[in-house]
Protein backbone atom coordinates (compact mmCIF):
# COMPACT_ATOMS: atom_id res chain seq x y z
CA UNK A 1 0.00 0.00 0.00
CA UNK A 2 1.10 3.06 -0.92
CA UNK A 3 -0.07 6.28 -0.20
CA UNK A 4 -1.05 9.43 -2.09
CA UNK A 5 -1.88 13.15 -2.25
CA UNK A 6 -5.70 12.02 -2.54
CA UNK A 7 -5.30 10.08 -0.11
CA UNK A 8 -3.61 13.01 2.42
CA UNK A 9 -6.61 15.16 0.89
CA UNK A 10 -9.23 13.21 1.67
CA UNK A 11 -8.23 12.90 4.99
CA UNK A 12 -7.72 16.68 5.56
CA UNK A 13 -11.06 17.47 4.53
CA UNK A 14 -12.66 14.34 6.39
CA UNK A 15 -10.80 15.43 9.22
CA UNK A 16 -12.18 19.31 9.24
CA UNK A 17 -15.72 17.92 8.77
CA UNK A 18 -16.18 15.59 11.22
CA UNK A 19 -15.15 18.95 13.35
CA UNK A 20 -18.55 20.29 12.32
CA UNK A 21 -21.41 20.08 14.20
CA UNK A 22 -24.26 17.61 12.81
CA UNK A 23 -26.47 18.81 9.73
CA UNK A 24 -23.99 21.57 9.26
CA UNK A 25 -23.52 22.05 5.49
CA UNK A 26 -19.98 23.11 4.53
CA UNK A 27 -19.38 24.43 0.77
CA UNK A 28 -16.57 23.63 -1.15
CA UNK A 29 -15.18 26.74 -0.36
CA UNK A 30 -15.35 26.77 3.12
CA UNK A 31 -13.51 22.77 2.84
CA UNK A 32 -10.74 24.29 0.57
CA UNK A 33 -9.85 27.14 2.39
CA UNK A 34 -10.02 25.65 5.89
CA UNK A 35 -8.00 22.53 4.75
CA UNK A 36 -5.90 24.42 2.19
CA UNK A 37 -6.89 22.18 -0.69
CA UNK A 38 -7.40 23.65 -4.30
CA UNK A 39 -10.72 23.50 -4.78
CA UNK A 40 -10.73 21.44 -8.24
CA UNK A 41 -8.79 19.12 -6.58
CA UNK A 42 -10.81 18.58 -3.40
CA UNK A 43 -13.76 18.39 -5.45
CA UNK A 44 -12.73 15.29 -7.19
CA UNK A 45 -11.73 13.63 -3.90
CA UNK A 46 -15.30 14.79 -2.52
CA UNK A 47 -16.57 13.48 -5.52
CA UNK A 48 -15.16 10.40 -4.60
CA UNK A 49 -16.15 10.04 -0.99
CA UNK A 50 -19.68 10.96 -1.85
CA UNK A 51 -19.94 7.43 -4.25
CA UNK A 52 -18.97 5.43 -1.42
CA UNK A 53 -21.75 7.46 0.97
CA UNK A 54 -18.82 8.60 3.04
CA UNK A 55 -20.04 12.18 2.49
CA UNK A 56 -22.93 13.71 1.68
CA UNK A 57 -23.81 16.74 -0.67
CA UNK A 58 -26.60 18.96 -0.73
CA UNK A 59 -27.47 21.73 -3.50
CA UNK A 60 -28.93 24.72 -3.33
CA UNK A 61 -28.71 27.66 -0.75
CA UNK A 62 -27.70 26.18 2.42
CA UNK A 63 -25.94 23.15 0.78
CA UNK A 64 -22.71 21.80 0.98
CA UNK A 65 -21.17 18.63 2.35
CA UNK A 66 -21.36 17.27 5.43
CA UNK A 67 -20.08 13.35 6.79
CA UNK A 68 -23.15 11.19 5.99
CA UNK A 69 -22.47 9.42 9.58
CA UNK A 70 -20.82 9.97 12.50
CA UNK A 71 -17.04 10.22 12.30
CA UNK A 72 -16.45 7.31 14.52
CA UNK A 73 -18.50 4.87 12.46
CA UNK A 74 -15.94 6.13 9.18
CA UNK A 75 -13.33 4.43 8.93
CA UNK A 76 -10.01 4.32 7.43
CA UNK A 77 -10.50 1.83 5.53
CA UNK A 78 -13.71 2.77 4.37
CA UNK A 79 -11.59 5.95 3.36
CA UNK A 80 -8.78 4.31 1.04
CA UNK A 81 -11.37 1.83 -0.88
CA UNK A 82 -13.63 4.98 -1.76
CA UNK A 83 -10.04 6.62 -2.90
CA UNK A 84 -7.95 3.33 -3.95
CA UNK A 85 -10.25 1.07 -4.40
CA UNK A 86 -8.64 -2.44 -2.99
CA UNK A 87 -6.16 -2.33 -0.51
CA UNK A 88 -4.92 -5.98 -0.92
CA UNK A 89 -1.40 -5.76 -2.40
CA UNK A 90 -2.51 -8.34 -5.38
CA UNK A 91 -5.52 -8.95 -7.04
CA UNK A 92 -5.67 -12.58 -5.87
CA UNK A 93 -6.26 -11.87 -2.17
CA UNK A 94 -8.29 -9.10 -2.62
CA UNK A 95 -12.12 -9.20 -1.05
CA UNK A 96 -13.83 -7.21 -3.23
CA UNK A 97 -11.90 -7.02 -6.24
CA UNK A 98 -10.75 -10.51 -6.63
CA UNK A 99 -9.33 -11.75 -10.20
CA UNK A 100 -8.40 -15.41 -9.51
CA UNK A 101 -4.63 -16.48 -10.27
CA UNK A 102 -4.18 -20.25 -12.03
CA UNK A 103 -1.19 -20.72 -9.19
CA UNK A 104 -3.39 -19.81 -6.51
CA UNK A 105 -4.04 -23.37 -5.25
CA UNK A 106 0.14 -23.76 -5.83
CA UNK A 107 1.01 -20.28 -4.66
CA UNK A 108 2.34 -20.71 -0.70
CA UNK A 109 3.57 -16.68 -0.59
CA UNK A 110 0.10 -16.17 -1.19
CA UNK A 111 -1.38 -17.82 1.50
CA UNK A 112 1.85 -17.08 4.31
CA UNK A 113 2.23 -13.79 3.04
CA UNK A 114 -0.34 -11.82 0.93
CA UNK A 115 -3.40 -12.58 2.95
CA UNK A 116 -1.86 -11.88 6.22
CA UNK A 117 -0.99 -8.76 4.76
CA UNK A 118 -4.36 -7.62 3.67
CA UNK A 119 -5.92 -9.00 6.86
CA UNK A 120 -3.33 -6.83 9.04
CA UNK A 121 -3.73 -3.77 6.84
CA UNK A 122 -7.51 -3.73 6.89
CA UNK A 123 -7.40 -4.41 10.87
CA UNK A 124 -5.12 -1.40 11.47
CA UNK A 125 -7.31 0.64 9.14
CA UNK A 126 -10.32 -0.46 10.74
CA UNK A 127 -9.22 0.58 13.98
CA UNK A 128 -8.56 4.24 12.67
CA UNK A 129 -11.68 6.71 12.29
CA UNK A 130 -12.46 10.18 10.84
CA UNK A 131 -13.05 11.30 14.57
CA UNK A 132 -9.19 10.55 14.60
CA UNK A 133 -8.58 12.80 11.73
CA UNK A 134 -10.89 15.60 13.08
CA UNK A 135 -8.65 15.38 16.68
CA UNK A 136 -5.71 16.12 14.32
CA UNK A 137 -7.31 18.95 12.42
CA UNK A 138 -8.34 20.24 16.14
CA UNK A 139 -4.85 20.23 16.76
CA UNK A 140 -3.70 21.98 13.50
CA UNK A 141 -2.19 18.83 12.38
CA UNK A 142 -2.62 19.34 8.20
CA UNK A 143 -0.88 16.30 7.04
CA UNK A 144 0.62 19.22 4.58
CA UNK A 145 4.65 17.09 5.53
CA UNK A 146 3.14 14.01 4.07
CA UNK A 147 2.48 15.20 0.57
CA UNK A 148 6.42 15.77 0.87
CA UNK A 149 7.56 11.97 1.78
CA UNK A 150 5.25 10.29 -0.47
CA UNK A 151 6.61 6.95 -1.92
CA UNK A 152 7.38 6.80 -5.48
CA UNK A 153 7.71 3.63 -7.44
CA UNK A 154 10.30 5.57 -9.19
CA UNK A 155 12.51 5.62 -6.00
CA UNK A 156 15.17 3.53 -5.02
CA UNK A 157 16.56 2.73 -1.57
CA UNK A 158 18.23 5.23 0.38
CA UNK A 159 21.75 5.46 -0.35
CA UNK A 160 24.19 5.68 2.24
CA UNK A 161 27.26 7.53 1.91
CA UNK A 162 30.47 5.17 2.09
CA UNK A 163 32.98 5.11 4.84
CA UNK A 164 36.29 7.45 3.94
CA UNK A 165 38.84 5.64 3.91
CA UNK A 166 41.28 5.79 6.94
Amino acid sequence: MRLSATDIYAFQALGFLATQAPGHWVSSEGISDATGVARPYLLRVLAMLTARDLVASKKGVGGGYALSRAAPDISLRDVMRAVDGPVAPLACVSLNWRVPCPEERRCHVRGSVWEKVRDRLLEVLADVSVADLATDFRHGVTYDACLDRLLSPRIGPPTTPKAEAP
